[in-house]
């Protein structure tokens, strides 16, 4: 039996690079899990052993001739294989962290629906009457809360402790403050393992800076962190989506349901097209699939 050990980011990887080495199907291996090393933000990695299975050959069964059948040749039988069933193996599936709301990349198509007959809510969304916290619930804040240098320096500084348990060389720099938040900006050699795809790795660490901070200082203020400029490109993006969108809807009439956002994304989109004439918008759904609506104004 063929064996062959490989060590990868995933389970997914290892295994497919192992059915390369071997040079048979994915589904022609068993694989064991032989070691998992997980690191922050996707620094990971496992090792896994692969076995070929083994075939046996497949047993041939005769096919019996109707009466007056015609022979191709003397004393020949037909026969017939049976295909042997191919065992199909999963890998074993790779750990998956907490879930947060992710915003897939703007490009995507938002799908069209009529505006007719459709009960809008009746209250502003949240995202436009009050604040909106981290952890996805939209809730109207109790009191107004503004954040002070030594807030940001403090929020600075929890970032800087998660930085140097992950063993990752980034800066933590306190930027701009507004109202509650304070803006941190993340820069350095391993900025981009904090961007991660379509900012997941940057959402999940703020989600965390905020759960920290408010068991920890229990004010109110909260942070929202940036890396490499992700942020403001980000922000740029949905404004310019959202216009077009808002273009396409007053020009057919029908309402536009954007990709599910997080709340802080949510609010950019509706702060983009609060002056825009002839269009309203709000949101639908719950956490972590709540969407932005784009609808002509009534």
């Amino acid at each position: 039996m063929q064996t062959v050990e490989i060590t990868a980011k995933t389970v997914q990887e290892a295994t497919k690079a192992a059915a390369d080495k071997l040079g048979v199907a994915l589904d022609a291996i068993t694989v064991t899990l032989l070691e998992e090393t997980k690191g922050l933000f996707g620094k990971s990695s496992v090792r896994i052993r692969a076995d070929v299975n083994a075939v046996e050959p497949a047993p041939v069964e005769a096919v019996p001739v109707a009466k007056g059948a015609k022979k191709s040749a003397k004393g020949s039988k037909k026969a017939t294989e049976a295909p042997s069933e191919p065992v199909a193996v999963e890998p074993e599936p790779e750990p998956e962290p907490e879930p947060v709301a992710v915003a897939p990349e703007p490009a995507a198509a938002p799908a069209k629906r009529s505006g007719r007959g459709r009960a809008k809510p009746e209250a502003k969304p949240a995202e436009e009457a009050g604040e909106t916290t981290d952890e996805g619930k939209e809730e109207e804040p109790e009191k107004e809360v503004v954040a002070t240098a030594a807030d940001g320096e403090r929020l600075t500084g929890l970032v800087r402790e998660l930085l140097s348990a992950a063993s990752l060389q980034v800066n933590a720099k306190t930027g701009e403050i507004a109202g509650r938040y304070v803006n941190i900006h993340l820069d350095g050699k391993d900025a981009a393992f904090l961007v991660g795809k379509h900012g997941e790795v940057l959402n999940a660490m703020q989600y965390l800076v905020n759960i920290i901070a408010g068991r920890r200082f229990d004010n109110g203020v909260r942070a929202t962190l940036d890396g490499n400029d992700y942020r403001r490109r980000r922000e740029d993006a949905l404004t310019q989506l959202a216009t077009k969108i808002a273009d396409q809807v007053k020009q057919r009439g029908e309402e536009a349901v954007l990709d599910a956002l997080p709340a802080f994304e949510r609010r950019i989109v509706h702060k983009a097209l609060s002056g825009y004439e002839g269009i309203s918008t709000y949101s639908e759904g719950e956490e972590p699939n709540r969407r932005v609506v784009i609808a002509p104004a009534d």
